[in-house]
């Protein structure tokens, strides 16, 4: 069993990400997913992040 972490700004980023890393060779497990936010001065910042827990066929 394996685990990979993906962290990005914008969600299309972390969608892009994930579907680049899947491929017919893992046997996905399990997926969590995670939104944060946080306020910088006065910009606001959006975290994405993923979670895929996995096997190799």
């Amino acid at each position: 069993m394996k685990v990979k972490l993906f962290d990005f700004e914008d969600e299309k980023d972390l969608e892009q990400a994930i579907n680049d890393f899947l491929d017919d060779d893992l046997e996905v497990i399990d997926i969590k997913y995670q939104v944060s936010s946080s306020i910088f001065s006065e910009e606001q910042i959006y975290c994405f992040s993923a979670m895929i827990v996995y096997t190799k066929k």
